[in-house]
C-alpha cells in the first residue's frame, strides 16, 4: 500500500527559527533534532538527538568525528588527507549548528533538520567542508557587488527489485508524459506533498526520456539556500522512494547510453537587487554576463574533478548525448556546456558540466569561482557562441576522457589554487585519486564477460 499523504502536518512548512523551534520543542511538537553536515558526496551525515538534550547541551556544537569529511563513497576512511586521517586518529571536530535555518520533515513527524558548520579545535571553520567552500565562494563574489541565485534541475532513476537485480520502474521514453504509471504517480504524489511540506518549492515533477528516468526542476532562489533545498530533496527522495519499494539512483551514468545531469541555471544581481545578466536575443551580452561566461570557460577545465567527481562521471559526456563533450556555449543550445538562456531580466547561463553524482555545493562553488575569475580578470569571450553541431565544433577545449586525466589537471593548476586555496585542492584531488585507485583494484563483471575463454 503506498504511504499517506504529508500534506498536513500539525506544526509549520518550510524552515523556522530558533524561537519557533523552541516553541515547538515546549509544545512537543518537535522530538528530535537531526544535525546534519553535507559530507564529500553531498550527502546528509550526522546525529539525530533527542531534542529536549540538544536544546541544554548541543546549542554551541556538537562533536562528530572527523572523518565525515574523510570517507568515500561507502563510507569507508580515506588515509591521507591533511586535518584528519590515522595518522592524527580521526579525532573529532565541532559541528556548529545554524539555529536560524532548520527545516522541518513532516514526513519524519517529529523531526527538524538543522545544518551544521564543521570546525577546528581553534574554531576555524574547515575549509574544506563543501558547505563553507560554496560560502567562501560566494563571500568573493559579493566583495565584487554581486550575488548568485541558482535554479537546480535534477535527474535520476527510480528502480525496483528484479529477477536480475534492480529493474527501471518502467521501460522506454516517458519524456513530458503526462500519464505515468500508477506507482509512479503515487511517488510523485507523496514526493511532492513532502517537498511542499518541508517548505522547498519546487516547479516541477516529470518523466524523463531514458527508462524510469524523472526530473524535478526547483524554484528560482539564493545560491546556498538552494544547494540547501537540493541536498534536503536527496535526503528526502530516497526515504520516499524507499516506502514504496523503489531505489532512486543518482548515477551521472547509471546505464550504458544514459546519462542524468545535474543542470544549474545561474544570475548574477548586484546591491540594489538588479539583474546583473539581463540581456534580449540578438543583441551583446552585457559586460558582467560577458565576464562571467568566459571565467566559466577558461577556469572550470581546472576544477573538474569538484563537479565529475566519480569515474562513472565521465561516461556521461557522450556525443549527442544532451551532455556536453567540450568546453563551449551557445544560446539556447543543449549541445554546449553553457547555455545562454532565457530572456531579458530572466536571462540566465544554464550550466550542464554536472552529472547526477556531483556534490551540489562543490558545483557551484566550482562555477562561482570561475566566474568570480572572469569578472575580477575582465576576461573577453574569445570563443564564438557556437551555432551548429556543438560535438563537431573544433575551436573549444574539450572535456577530459576521464578522471585520472582531470585530476592530473586540477592538482597541478594554478588557477585552481588561487581561486580555491591550495588545502582545498589537495583534499578533492586526494579523494579522486583514491576513487582512482578503488576501481583500478577491482575486477568487474564486465571485464569477465569480455574476458578470453
Amino acid at each position: 500500500m503506498a504511504p499517506t499523504d504529508t500534506a498536513a502536518t500539525p506544526w509549520p512548512a518550510g524552515s523556522v527559527d530558533q524561537d519557533a523551534l523552541q516553541r515547538l520543542l515546549e509544545d512537543r511538537g518537535v522530538t528530535d533534532i537531526m544535525l546534519a553536515v553535507p559530507d564529500l558526496q553531498g550527502r546528509l551525515v550526522g546525529k539525530l538527538f533527542n531534542a529536549s538534550v540538544f536544546f541544554e547541551r548541543m546549542t554551541g556544537g556538537a562533536e562528530m568525528c572527523s572523518y565525515l569529511l574523510a570517507t568515500d563513497v561507502d563510507m569507508r576512511p580515506i588515509q591521507g588527507f591533511d586535518f584528519t586521517g590515522w595518522d592524527q586518529g580521526f579525532g573529532d571536530f565541532l559541528v556548529f549548528p545554524d539555529l536560524d535555518n532548520v527545516h522541518m520533515l513532516p514526513h519524519r513527524p517529529g523531526t527538524a533538520l538543522v545544518f551544521g558548520t564543521p570546525l577546528h579545535d581553534d574554531v576555524t571553520a574547515v575549509e574544506v567542508a563543501p558547505r563553507f567552500m560554496l560560502a567562501t565562494q560566494l563571500e568573493r563574489l559579493r566583495e565584487l557587488g554581486y550575488r548568485v541565485k541558482a535554479g537546480v534541475e535534477s535527474e535520476f532513476v527510480l528502480y525496483t527489485d528484479g529477477r536480475t537485480g534492480l529493474e527501471p520502474v518502467w521501460s522506454g521514453s516517458l519524456d513530458y508524459g503526462l500519464t505515468p504509471p500508477p506507482e509512479v504517480g503515487d511517488f510523485f504524489r507523496n514526493l511532492g506533498g513532502a517537498l511542499r511540506d518541508t517548505g522547498i518549492k519546487y516547479e516541477a515533477l516529470k518523466t524523463e526520456g531514458a527508462s524510469g528516468q524523472c526530473e524535478v526542476t526547483f524554484a528560482y532562489r539564493d545560491a546556498l539556500g538552494a544547494c540547501d533545498d537540493y541536498t534536503v530533496f536527496r535526503h528526502i527522495v530516497g526515504e520516499i522512494a524507499d516506502r514504496h519499494g523503489m531505489t532512486a539512483l543518482f548515477m551521472a551514468a547509471p546505464e550504458t547510453g544514459v546519462g542524468s545531469g545535474l543542470h544549474l541555471h545561474l544570475s548574477l544581481w548586484n546591491d540594489h537587487n538588479e539583474p546583473g545578466f539581463v540581456h534580449h536575443r540578438g543583441e551583446e551580452m552585457p559586460p558582467v554576463m560577458t565576464h562571467a561566461t568566459a571565467g566559466l570557460l577558461s577556469a572550470l577545465p581546472h576544477m573538474t574533478p569538484l563537479f565529475a567527481p566519480a569515474v562513472n562521471s565521465y561516461k556521461r559526456l557522450q556525443p549527442h548525448s544532451f551532455a556536453p563533450t567540450r568546453f563551449n556555449w551557445g544560446f539556447d543550445h543543449r549541445g554546449c556546456a553553457i547555455r545562454v538562456t532565457g530572456h531579458d531580466q530572466d536571462a540566465r547561463l544554464e550550466v550542464r558540466l554536472a552529472g547526477a553524482d556531483a556534490n551540489v555545493y562543490l558545483a557551484l562553488a566550482a562555477y562561482t569561482a570561475a566566474m568570480t575569475h572572469g569578472i575580477e580578470e575582465k576576461l573577453p569571450l574569445r570563443l564564438a557562441a557556437c551555432d551548429g553541431d556543438a560535438y563537431k565544433e573544433r575551436a573549444s577545449t574539450p572535456l577530459y576522457s576521464d578522471l585520472a586525466e582531470a585530476v592530473a589537471y586540477f592538482e597541478h593548476s594554478t588557477i585552481a589554487e588561487r581561486v580555491l586555496g591550495k588545502g582545498v585542492v589537495r583534499h578533492y584531488a586526494h579523494a579522486a585519486r583514491a576513487e582512482l585507485d578503488w576501481h583500478r583494484q577491482r575486477v568487474t563483471d564486465l571485464e569477465r564477460q569480455r574476458g578470453i575463454r
